[in-house]
């Protein structure tokens, strides 16, 4: 079992909010994303690759103004849904919440988490989705849970397994590279082990106040971004 960072998750109230939030924060614009109708959220994305997180990348992501999830019973992904995360959103503006693990097969990483001695947690179930892009057909499967909690305060991340091609085939550079990631939790034996399962072992966890801490090398210098217990 390998995972390894695929995505930073920056939730903000509305996408014009996390796309100021980065021109100020990070000192570049971010390019293009899309919407998701099966989720009701919109997204910016930017590229953040280097040599020790290759294909990583930012998304910048909000309730898209009018929609819902079309399957229902279902809250959005990412706590997006939770009320003391919007509350957060719009008194502090856009954060750090989350980020997403690449993985080759990712409903064995699944199963790892559902069945490993110190783990025994409820990733959620599988969704294949797809999205047609100019640099190809988009297509990956995705760990969802129903009530749509991040789990660990987001320090767990959801897994993805992608088709043949990735987001990050057509990102131009940005200007941003990822640099470090790392976590902390009061049970942090429980986050390591949970971590080890998926084959991301290698994560630093503290522990401590939950946290999830994502540092970039920007045009501005190191940036250090903390979800400080959203």
């Amino acid at each position: 079992m390998h995972a390894q960072l695929d995505h930073l998750v920056i939730a903000a109230a509305s996408l014009d909010e996390g796309v100021a939030w980065c021109e100020a924060t990070l000192g570049v614009a971010p390019g293009p994303g899309g919407a998701h109708p099966l989720m009701g959220t919109h997204n910016r994305l930017l590229n953040i690759a280097s040599d020790a997180f290759p294909a990583a990348y930012l998304e910048i992501i909000a309730i898209e103004p009018g929609k819902r999830p079309s399957r229902p019973r279902t809250h959005r992904w990412f706590d997006l849904d939770d009320a003391a995360l919007q509350a957060a959103l719009a008194q502090r503006g856009p954060r750090l919440i989350h980020f997403v693990a690449r993985v080759p097969d990712a409903q064995a990483a699944t199963h790892a988490l559902a069945h490993e001695e110190h783990a025994h947690i409820d990733r959620g179930h599988l969704v294949a989705a797809s999205r047609d892009t100019p640099a190809g057909r988009l297509e990956w499967q995705i760990t969802l849970r129903d009530d749509g909690q991040r789990l660990f305060y987001g320090a767990l991340p959801t897994l993805i397994q992608w088709g043949p091609v990735h987001p990050t085939d057509a990102m131009p550079k940005s200007g941003l590279a990822m640099r470090a990631l790392r976590a902390a939790h009061p049970r942090a034996p429980a986050l390591a082990a949970a971590l080890s399962a998926i084959g991301m072992s290698g994560m630093p966890v503290d522990a401590g106040p939950p946290n999830l801490v994502a540092v970039l090398d920007t045009p501005r210098g190191p940036v250090t971004l903390e979800s400080k217990g959203l």
